[in-house]
C-alpha cells in the first residue's frame, strides 16, 4: 500500500502513485511524507536549537586552540638555518621554524597541517562508524551530548598549556577539540531537516496543500523556503555567538595582555559560554525517536552496512552523490585554504590572541550581516539554493587564486595586515552563506527518514574531507619551505569542485528523487529493517504495461 501522503503530480495534471512512477522528475513531482506522531517543534526548542550553534561557534576549538598550539609549538622549535638552540622568534630569524619529528626535523607550519589531517580521518571513522547508527531510537540524540560534553572537557584542560615544552600535549588537546568539534557541528545539522518539516508553518502549509489550497509546486518552494529558514537563522546565531565570545574575551585580553596565561584564561571562558548557550538544547529537545536497531544489528557495524547500501543507490540518487563528491572536494579545499591562511596569519601576527579576537570580529560581523542579507534576497525574490550557493563559491574560488600571487610578489597574496583584515571581511561577507546554503542543499537531496545517513555522509564530505589538502600542502611546505606554494593546488581543486556543483547537480530533480527514493523504502523509517528494491525485470517487481 503507497503512502497516502506520497503523491506525485504528472505533467498533464493527473495524479499517478509514486511508487509506480518512481519519482522521475521528468514525469512527476514526489511530495515528502510527515509522521504524525512527531512532536510540532515548540519556541523553546526551537531556540535552544539555534542557541546551540551561538556557543558552537568555532572560536574556541577551531581557532583559539590552534593559535595555542602554532605558537608553542613556534616556541619550541628552531631555525633550520642556524641550527638547534636557536629561537624561531628571535629579530634575526630566517622565517622558517622546524621540530624534531620521527628522527628529523618538520616544519612547524607542516605538524600544525599533519594534525589537520589526522584529526580528518578519525572524523571519517567516526562519521562512517556510528554515522548512521544515528537515525536508530534515541542514539543520535546522546551521541550530539557526548561528543560535546568531550569537546568541552578538551577545552578546559588548555588551563595546563602553559610552557613550549608542553606543544605535543596542545597538539593532542587541539586534535580531540578539533575532531569533537567537527562531529558535533554534522549531527547538529542532522536534526533540522526533522525540525524544518514539523514546525508549525511546515504543518499548517501541508494542511493547505492535502486541502488542495496550494500546488505541488508551491508546496516544494515553500517547504525548500522553510529549511532555509531554519539553516540560515542557525548559521546567523552562529555569528551572533562569535561577536559575543569575541566582545567578551576583550575584557580579559586588554587588561591582563602582559599576563603569561591570559590566552588561556580566555580558552576557559569562550568554552564557558558554550556551555552556558548549548546545555539548552539538551533539556528542552523533544524526543522524536528513530526506528529501533534491527535484531542482530550493533552501532558498531550498522553504520558501515548502512554505507554500503547507500553507496549502492547511486544510480537512483544520482545528483545526491555527485553533490557529495563534489562537495568533498571542495569542502577539502576550502578547509585547507582557511588553514593556510590561517598559518600566515599567525606568523604575520606573532599568535596574538588580542589581533587574532579583532580580526576574528571583523569575520563574525559580516557573517552575521552577509547570512540575514542572502536570506532576505533569496526569500524575497525566491532564489533557489543553488543559485545562492554559487554566488558563495565564486568567492571560494577567488581566496586562494588571490594567495598564488603570494608566490611570486611579497607585495600581495597574504604578505600585508591589511591583506588578512580584507579576507576576513571578505570571508564573512561571503562564506558564512555558504556553510548555510551547503547545509540546505544537502537537506534537499537527502531522502526524508535518512536524515543521519546521509548527513554522516555529508559529514564526511563536509568536515573529513580534508585528509587530502593538508597532506598534500604540507608535502608541498616540506619540499620547497614556502607556505604560499601550496595555494596553486588549493585553486585547482575549488574550481574543479565549483564547476561540477554548478553544471552537474540538479537540485529540483535530485530532491524529487530522493522523496520518491525514501517511498520505496519507508519500511526502514517505520522498522529499520532494510528491504532491498525488486530489480527491474523480476518476478516481484511491477509489471511494464
Amino acid at each position: 500500500m503507497a503512502n497516502p501522503l506520497v503523491t506525485t503530480y504528472s505533467r498533464d495534471g493527473g495524479t499517478k502513485d509514486a511508487s509506480v512512477v518512481g519519482g522521475r522528475a521528468d514525469e512527476s513531482i514526489a511530495i515528502a511524507p510527515v509522521r504524525r506522531e512527531e512532536p510540532i517543534v515548540t519556541r523553546k526548542e526551537l531556540w535552544s536549537y539555534y542557541l546551540y550553534y551561538n556557543g558552537d561557534n568555532g572560536v574556541g576549538p577551531n581557532g583559539y586552540s590552534m593559535t595555542l598550539f602554532q605558537s608553542l609549538a613556534t616556541a619550541a622549535g628552531f631555525d633550520p638555518v642556524k641550527g638547534p638552540g636557536s629561537s624561531c622568534n628571535a629579530s634575526d630569524a630566517s622565517g622558517q621554524c622546524v621540530l624534531p619529528w620521527g628522527g628529523g626535523t618538520k616544519a612547524v607550519s607542516s605538524v600544525v597541517l599533519v594534525s589537520n589531517g589526522v584529526s580528518f580521518a578519525i572524523m571519517t571513522a567516526i562519521f562512517t562508524t556510528i554515522g548512521s547508527a544515528a537515525d536508530y531510537g534515541t542514539f543520535g540524540r546522546w551521541l550530539l551530548l557526548i561528543l560535546t560534553i568531550i569537546c568541552w572537557g578538551a577545552q578546559f584542560a588548555s588551563m595546563s598549556l602553559t610552557s613550549p615544552d608542553r606543544w605535543g600535549v596542545a597538539m593532542a588537546l587541539y586534535m580531540i577539540g578539533f575532531i569533537t568539534y567537527g562531529a558535533t557541528l554534522v549531527f547538529y545539522a542532522a536534526v533540522f531537516p526533522r525540525l524544518a518539516r514539523n514546525t508549525q508553518h511546515a504543518r499548517d502549509l501541508r494542511e493547505k496543500y492535502e486541502r488542495g489550497e496550494v500546488s505541488a509546486e508551491e508546496y516544494e518552494v515553500e517547504e525548500s523556503m522553510e529549511k532555509n529558514r531554519i539553516s540560515n537563522i542557525s548559521t546567523m546565531h552562529s555569528n551572533v555567538g562569535y561577536i559575543v565570545v569575541l566582545a567578551l574575551n576583550l575584557s580579559l585580553l586588554l587588561p591582563l595582555m602582559n599576563n603569561p596565561k591570559v590566552n588561556n584564561y580566555v580558552l576557559v571562558l569562550t568554552n564557558g559560554y558554550w556551555v552556558l548557550t548549548g546545555i539548552w538544547w539538551f533539556i528542552f529537545q523533544q524526543p522524536r525517536p528513530g526506528p529501533p536497531l534491527p535484531k542482530g544489528e550493533h552501532y558498531v557495524t550498522v553504520g558501515w552496512k548502512q554505507i554500503w547500501i547507500a553507496f549502492k543507490q547511486y544510480k537512483k540518487l544520482p545528483y545526491t552523490f555527485v553533490y557529495l563528491i563534489a562537495f568533498f572536494l571542495l569542502a577539502d579545499g576550502l578547509n585547507t585554504t582557511g588553514t593556510l591562511v590561517s598559518i600566515c596569519q599567525n606568523d604575520k601576527f606573532h599568535f596574538s590572541f588580542l589581533q587574532n579576537t579583532y580580526l576574528g570580529l571583523s569575520q563574525a560581523i559580516t557573517s552575521t550581516i552577509s547570512t540575514l542579507g542572502f536570506w532576505y534576497i533569496q526569500r524575497y525574490w525566491k532564489i533557489s539554493t543553488k543559485t545562492m550557493f554559487v554566488v558563495t563559491n565564486v568567492v571560494t574560488i577567488m581566496i586562494p587564486l588571490w594567495g598564488m600571487i603570494g608566490i611570486w610578489t611579497p607585495k600581495l597574496g597574504f604578505h600585508n595586515v591589511w591583506e588578512f583584515w580584507a579576507y576576513n571581511v571578505v570571508f564573512g561577507l561571503f562564506q558564512a552563506p555558504y556553510y548555510a546554503f551547503s547545509q540546505t542543499m544537502m537537506a534537499e537531496l537527502t531522502p526524508p527518514g535518512f536524515d543521519n545517513m546521509f548527513f554522516g555522509l555529508f559529514g564526511l564530505s563536509n568536515r573529513a574531507s580534508s585528509m587530502i589538502g593538508p597532506n598534500v600542502i604540507q608535502a608541498i611546505i616540506d619540499n620547497t619551505g614556502n607556505n604560499w606554494k601550496g595555494f596553486p593546488f588549493l585553486f585547482a581543486l575549488c574550481t574543479a569542485a565549483s564547476l561540477v556543483i554548478w553544471f552537474g547537480v540538479d537540485v529540483t530533480t535530485g530532491r524529487r528523487d530522493a522523496v520518491s527514493w525514501a517511498e520505496k523504502h519507508r519500511s526502514y523509517a517505520d522498522t529499520g529493517i532494510w528491504s532491498e528494491e525488486p530489480e527491474e525485470g523480476s518476478i516481484d517487481s511491477p509489471r511494464k504495461k
